[in-house]
């Protein structure tokens, strides 16, 4: 939310609680942040390996092995602390990554093929070249071939938490290209665990699953929008997942697809009878009167706010519910109780030896990133894709190093593939390894790459609005970036036009190149504004917009006192909106380098 939103809000309320809002406020901040998660993560692990290594580490197991659960008479139904975290809070967990893999595949980037497929290709790459790294390590050892899951997985989370560091300092593109890489790598891992790491099913309780999954179809057909029937029949549906030895997270995932993604809310007449119902609550209004006793008032706000709830779709509703649990709860537990690898009586020298460690610390240190970007190069050369906008291969390599950041799934896939406590041990500390070395390696690759964007004097803004509650979590730290940014700007025109591009709503970016000496190309604003308009026409005529083309050059010679950005958009949306400037504007891959910032 910006900072006049912000301060709009806070006027809304009584002076006597402002204070409390704004705490609320930045603790919504602070709960909503992929770095902030990321270091919670982080911090479990270091406390976990800590008391891992110390006299109180047989407590520590001790505490988390303690039975919790119901009597019935003489029958006991509960299970260890650590299996309830594994088993029901990471089904939540679950349930978290398929909401965002059902809004990637609904509204977000999987639903456009063509944009999809460097990511998802990339992700296939990512696991194909992991595992066969495992197996170059681990192929004739039956007692360890089986664990070749666990270098395939990305951890979303602290990938996108580092990547989070950067800033504006790295294009919107490379986010979104790891974001959805790491979400088709979330679907292949789920497949992968539901395949390969189940006991062997039982067919009667995967058929209650089915009749359950069924049930909850059926409420999604029937329009049924209250969250409440999801989660209870959900609820039915982990258990039967869970007696059917598939692992019960899978469980969280169908849960997520069952639930709706649009809303009850005809929203087209909303807009018509919420203004009625606003002017009825202003006439309603008496100044004077306590608002106890203003009836009619309470009873028009009190409808309008029982149908505006609903407007938000459940399954987005959900999700925003669920992300400071998961990311500040949930995960910071799992990693707790499973980041715990002990040299305490242990040999040492055996396991830095052992190959479970180097296929797992090669196959995500090395070959998640030699298949990302194998495949990447495969699909751009081929021409079956691009690389996003203003993305370079500078970039892309940082972002598949990240994408070597394991951690959360692939210490969950470890403690599914080894039933040996000593090889669970080792195959952490290959994920520990290479998880701390893929972030950090990658974090430098992608600064490198910001700080020769900054020397050409380059910075990339977002200019979502932190409070579109459509936003993804890290766009959400991008959109509060730029607003950031924002306040600094001095220049009042400057300042205004960026507020009017972000108050459109859309999610594009402004790309600021201004060249070292401060100027594009070492000139005046007219090479900028003739290199412009030279790249328009460009786009224009291979699209065979001849009569927009003679428009915008007319304009730009009309409008010289104007930054040329904003003749160029002016003709554009009145031709043909958004989608047209859109067109017009995107870069290809042979752009100039003081237009595109690609090197």
């Amino acid at each position: 939310m910006t900072d006049t939103n912000q301060e709009g809000t806070q006027r809304i309320f009584i002076s006597e609680v402002q204070g409390h809002q704004a705490r609320y406020w930045k603790l919504i901040q602070f709960t909503h942040s992929s770095t902030k998660a990321a270091g919670a993560m982080l911090l479990a692990a270091v406390v976990a390996l800590v008391v891992a290594n110390t006299g109180a580490y047989d407590a520590f197991i001790h505490f988390w092995h303690t039975e919790v659960g119901f009597f019935f008479g003489d029958a006991f139904a509960g299970m260890s602390m650590a299996h309830i975290i594994n088993d029901i809070f990471m089904a939540i967990f679950f349930l978290l990554v398929g909401l965002e893999v059902k809004y990637e595949l609904t509204v977000g980037e999987l639903t456009n093929i063509r944009q999809a497929l460097l990511p998802i290709m990339a992700a296939l790459g990512g696991v194909i070249v992991p595992v066969g790294i495992y197996l170059l390590f681990n192929a004739t050892n039956p007692e360890t071939a089986h664990g070749w899951g666990v270098p395939t997985a990305t951890d979303i989370a602290f990938a996108l938490g580092i990547l989070a560091l950067l800033g504006n300092r790295v294009p919107s593109g490379v986010r979104v290209f790891l974001s959805t890489l790491a979400v088709a790598d979330d679907i292949m891992a789920i497949l992968v665990i539901a395949i390969f790491y189940g006991q062997s099913p039982s067919l009667f309780w995967l058929g209650a699953a089915a009749a359950v999954l069924v049930v909850l179809v059926l409420m999604n057909r029937s329009h049924i929008y209250s969250l409440v029937p999801y989660l209870l029949v959900g609820a039915v549906l982990w258990y039967c997942v869970f007696m059917s030895g598939v692992h019960s997270t899978i469980a969280g995932v169908l849960l997520a697809f069952a639930i709706p993604s649009g809303s009850r809310v005809d929203l087209k007449s909303f807009t018509d009878w919420s203004g009625t119902k606003v002017r009825q609550a202003h006439e309603a209004f008496q100044p004077e009167t306590p608002v106890i006793a203003q009836g009619k008032y309470i009873e028009t706000v009190s409808s309008l706010s029982r149908v505006a709830r609903q407007v938000v779709p459940p399954a987005t509703r959900l999700e925003h519910k669920l992300y400071p649990w998961v990311y500040f709860a949930i995960l910071p537990l799992f990693a707790l109780t499973n980041a715990d690898v002990s040299f305490t009586g242990v040999d040492v020298g055996a396991m830095l030896t052992d190959p479970v460690l180097y296929g797992v610390l090669l196959g995500l240190l090395v070959g998640k990133p030699l298949g990302i970007m194998v495949m990447s190069f495969a699909i751009v050369k081929s021409k079956l894709a691009s690389l996003p906008e203003n993305v370079n291969w500078g970039h892309m390599l940082g972002a598949s190093i990240l994408g070597g950041v394991g951690f959360t799934m692939a210490i969950f896939v470890a403690n599914l593939a080894f039933d040996d406590e000593v090889l669970v041990a080792t195959a952490k500390l290959g994920i520990l390894a290479a998880s701390l070395l893929a972030g950090i390696i990658g974090f430098l690759f992608l600064l490198l790459q910001a700080k020769r964007a900054h020397k050409r004097g380059v910075a990339y803004l977002s200019t979502a609005r932190e409070d579109d509650e459509n936003l993804q979590t890290a766009d959400r730290d991008a959109a509060r970036e730029y607003e950031e940014m924002l306040r600094d700007i001095e220049n009042p025109q400057m300042k205004e036009e960026f507020a009017a591009a972000h108050s459109r709503g859309h999610m594009f970016e402004i790309v600021v190149d201004l060249g070292p000496t401060g100027l594009l190309g070492g000139g005046s604003i007219r090479d900028v504004r003739e290199a412009l308009r030279e790249e328009v026409a460009r786009v224009l005529r291979e699209e065979g917009k001849e009569d927009l083309l003679e428009q915008v050059q007319e304009d730009l010679h009309e409008n010289q006192d104007k930054p040329p950005l904003v003749s160029v958009e002016e003709a554009l949306v009145r031709e043909g909106g958004e989608a047209a400037r859109q067109r017009a504007l995107r870069r290809e891959e042979d752009d100039v380098t003081g237009m595109s910032g690609k090197e």
